[in-house]
């Protein structure tokens, strides 16, 4: 059975960074393309970053490009989302799945095993 913690969240002032986490148990992560999503109250989950086994390619919604980077490490079974200079508008909480289908990497149903997500807010 796939789990998946993410970490990392909480409440910070625009500017500031954070580092979320996400780690997979279950399934050889080695193996996995991986992405993170978010959710905005009222709204569909959003693409945000994603990334594939290896870490040689990333990808990033526009609006993050930028600030925030996606890695990985392998020997951990964690996927990393760094976030810099922080943003009232990426506000929402954070979640992050394995890549399970052959849908765009961008499209939230290409995924599955969800975690239960972290909580971000950025305060002006």
């Amino acid at each position: 059975q796939v789990q998946v913690v993410e970490s990392g969240g909480g409440l910070v002032q625009a500017g500031d960074s954070l580092r979320l986490s996400c780690v997979v148990s279950g399934r050889s992560f080695s193996n996995l393309f991986m992405g993170w999503f978010r959710r905005i109250p009222g709204q569909g989950r959003e693409f945000v970053a994603a990334i594939n086994w290896n870490g040689l390619s990333t990808y990033l919604a526009d609006s993050v490009k930028g600030r925030f980077t996606i890695d990985r490490d392998n020997a951990k079974n964690t996927v990393y989302l760094q976030m810099n200079s922080l943003k009232p508008e990426d506000t929402a909480v954070y979640y992050c799945a394995p890549r399970t289908s052959g849908a765009p990497y961008d499209n939230f149903e290409s995924y599955s095993d969800w975690g239960q997500g972290t909580q971000v807010t950025v305060s002006s």
